[in-house]
């Protein structure tokens, strides 16, 4: 194992599994798991996402979105699958 490099365990119904979705997605464990680290966003990341958006909208509209109108986009992006995270986390 190089000095870079690591091991984690899992099950072994984990470790099936995520051999099968490498398998179909033409890849390996190790690219199917670093993938998924480097995708996706941290609570921290999000939450400075949500701030620079904030700042995004109170720039072009000259106000801030009320929490009702962020829940409400909340729970807009959770039924079209595109929030995935915990929404307080965020807020």
């Amino acid at each position: 194992m190089a000095a870079d490099e690591t091991s984690i365990k899992v099950s072994t119904a984990a470790r099936d599994r995520l051999a099968q979705l490498a398998a179909e997605h033409g890849t390996t464990i190790r690219s199917l798991v670093e993938d998924l680290a480097r995708s996706t966003p941290t609570q921290a990341e999000y939450a400075e996402r949500a701030e620079l958006a904030r700042a995004e909208l109170t720039s072009a509209l000259g106000s801030a979105p009320s929490p009702e109108a962020e829940a409400k986009a909340r729970a807009l992006l959770e039924r079209l699958g595109g929030a995935t995270h915990s929404p307080r986390a965020a807020a």
